[in-house]
């Protein structure tokens, strides 16, 4: 049986989440944007992509983002 691939997420609404997949994507996206939306204004969060050789991958917050769009 082999490990699973790890995605994890650092900074912003996502912090700590952690995402299992059953194995390595193809091409895993370079970047990853989650929008909030609470009844005010959108914020928009962009994650760029990093690789962790212990693990997977992290997506971590892109500095200056999280501003209302």
């Amino acid at each position: 049986m082999s490990q699973p691939y790890v995605v994890r997420y650092v900074g912003g609404p996502l912090d700590g989440r952690v995402d299992s997949l059953p194995s390595t994507p193809e091409d895993p996206k370079q970047t990853v944007t989650y929008v909030h939306l609470h009844g005010g204004p959108k914020i928009v969060h962009v994650y760029d992509l990093e690789y962790a050789v212990e693990y997977g991958c992290e997506y971590r917050l892109r500095a200056g983002e999280g501003d209302e769009a």
